[in-house]
């Protein structure tokens, strides 16, 4: 990679990364804009994964995405308040509002990219599903493989955009500030990237005019997850060294329904089947949702997750079933041959037989604190997506409206990002990666070590159920690990394991002092030391700030 500057480099290429720089790749700008202001040329963009271009959370998103498509039957406002109920209090209105009002222009903008979604039989109308949370069927959808589904269509476009560079393996591993900028809003302007080639392990610092974040969640700090490795927070832990304020870390959402199997690593089974009719029963048979809450299988993930975690406890089983075997095996092959594929591969038939599930860390609701623009505390940088605390997921995030949000706010960072570029100018020279008095290391072992014992510690102090002991017991080794790891980084050359160590040491401190900061259970985060909600106390966000944060 050669250190030419682009205009915009984008870190991630799930969907959020993909839709602004589809967005971005148009060079047509705002029309309030002087014509002595519009760009020439269409803007060089850097779009940078850490692994193979396709690998990402989006891929592997099987539900759908969340919008108000059967007008005769649902409106924004059900959805909005859909949203609301499961947010727990904490949904900013003005977000959510903003996310919703935009949907069905979103889902247009992706059919229009040429992605395909499932449609009724014999008919022409697109089939929509129901989800945990929802009050009506609003959930667009490619069968159970919504994700692939978008993520292929979208990077079709992508290659056909001669301004977009692809960069596979390579890693951002911190981000370049500049303190003096006359039109900067604020004291710090990021004006590039340290960029990691994970092939040769070479660092090069790379020059933009703006930097985009889109390099999704953090569950991969936990030992059970949904999520591909990749989800290690980097977008998240290099904005908070950078300065970024970051917000409620404490809610982190467990799918409720993960396949139970030694070897069936990460395999999500969609909240569809729930909304299709499955119930969730015990090794015995018996089910047990009525006896949390009116909504059954139904209810929002938290509450969902928390019955599972309770009766699995309870009975000292390592598992639940979710039986969809009510349905006709024509019907479950047709909306779930994914799933049904995948579990057969087990030696599961889900045709005749219940699927054993275990809940998972699975979406991080908190993140960057950015403005319905996706503008974060530091001028020229942007969070979308997962990495991004926007304000629309609240206390809990409801089903299917993770890629919304990705496409949405994809759409409005290009937006303000075109009419801006004219206004900067590229930093030429920027401080060069000094590695100079580093050395190897053979002892990776180290990093090993350190990265199974944090993700096991917050599996078992910082997960579904917490308590004060626990989370101070967590805050302890953290610190600790943390010290461990930053000696470790100073002394050997880097790799892409030791920095998403690094990533995942400073966000899991992020998650441990937000669970202490909030003394209630409210949504994702539940403590039997404060097993209720206080809303005199507590109906505000959690937000933390930097000690260098000015």
């Amino acid at each position: 990679m050669n250190t030419k500057c682009f205009d915009v480099i984008i870190v991630g290429t799930g969907a959020a990364g993909l839709t602004v720089a589809l967005e971005l790749a148009n060079k047509e700008l705002s029309e309030a804009m002087p014509d002595s202001a519009q760009l020439t040329d269409q803007p060089a963009i850097a779009l940078i994964s850490k692994g193979p271009i396709h690998e990402g959370s989006t891929l592997y998103a099987q539900g759908g995405i969340a919008a108000v498509l059967d007008e005769d039957n649902d409106s924004i406002d059900f959805h909005i308040e859909d949203t609301l109920n499961a947010g727990a209090g904490l949904c900013h209105k003005e977000s959510v509002k903003f996310t919703i009002e935009h949907s069905k222009e979103a889902i247009q903008w992706v059919i229009d990219k040429g992605v395909k979604f499932s449609r009724e039989d014999n008919s022409n109308d697109y089939h929509l599903t129901r989800e945990g949370g929802h009050s009506h069927r609003r959930v667009i959808h490619a069968a159970d493989a919504t994700g692939k589904a978008l993520s292929d269509g979208l990077l079709t476009q992508v290659k056909q955009c001669p301004n977009i560079r692809l960069f596979e393996h390579h890693m951002a591993v911190d981000l370049i500030l500049s303190a003096d900028n006359s039109k900067s809003k604020t004291s710090k302007q990021c004006i590039g990237i340290y960029l990691l080639n994970t092939h040769n392990n070479q660092v090069t610092e790379v020059p933009a005019k703006f930097t985009i974040l889109a390099t999704g969640g953090a569950s991969k700090v936990y030992l059970y997850t949904s999520n591909p490795d990749s989800s290690t927070g980097d977008g998240i832990a290099m904005a908070w060294r950078a300065g970024c304020r970051v917000a409620n870390m404490e809610f982190n959402q467990f799918h409720p329904t993960c396949l139970y199997h030694p070897k069936a690593k990460s395999f999500l089974i969609s909240e569809a089947l729930r909304g299709e009719g499955a119930k969730l029963k015990l090794p015995d048979g018996t089910p047990f949702m009525h006896k949390f809450d009116k909504r059954g299988e139904l209810a929002p993930r938290d509450i969902v997750a928390q019955a599972i975690d309770y009766e699995m406890k309870r009975t000292g089983s390592d598992f639940v079933y979710l039986d969809i075997t009510h349905q006709s095996p024509e019907f479950i092959k047709d909306h779930f041959p994914t799933i049904y594929k995948r579990c057969l591969s087990f030696g599961i038939d889900i045709t005749t037989e219940p699927i054993p599930v275990v809940p998972a860390a699975h979406y991080t609701c908190g993140g960057i604190m950015t403005d319905l623009d996706g503008q974060t505390d530091i001028s020229n940088l942007y969070a979308i997506g997962e990495t991004a605390f926007t304000g629309l997921h609240g206390a809990n995030r409801m089903a299917s409206n993770s890629l919304l949000e990705c496409l949405v706010f994809g759409k409005a960072a290009a937006e303000k990002i075109k009419a801006e570029l004219p206004c900067y100018e590229c930093e030429p020279l920027l401080p060069p990666w000094d590695d100079s008095r580093v050395t190897g290391s053979e002892e990776g072992v180290v990093v090993t070590h350190n990265w199974d014992e944090l993700r096991r510690f917050m599996w078992n102090y910082v997960g579904i159920v917490r308590k004060n002991k626990r989370l101070l017991l967590a805050r302890q080794r953290i610190k600790l690990l943390q010290r461990e790891i930053d000696d470790y980084y100073r002394q050997y050359l880097i790799n892409s394991d030791l920095i998403e160590l690094r990533n995942l040491a400073t966000v899991a401190e992020l998650i441990i002092n937000s669970a202490m900061h909030r003394k209630e259970s409210r949504g994702l985060h539940y403590t039997l030391d404060y097993p209720y909600k206080d809303d005199q106390k507590f109906l505000k966000d959690t937000i933390l700030v930097p000690d260098n944060y000015q």
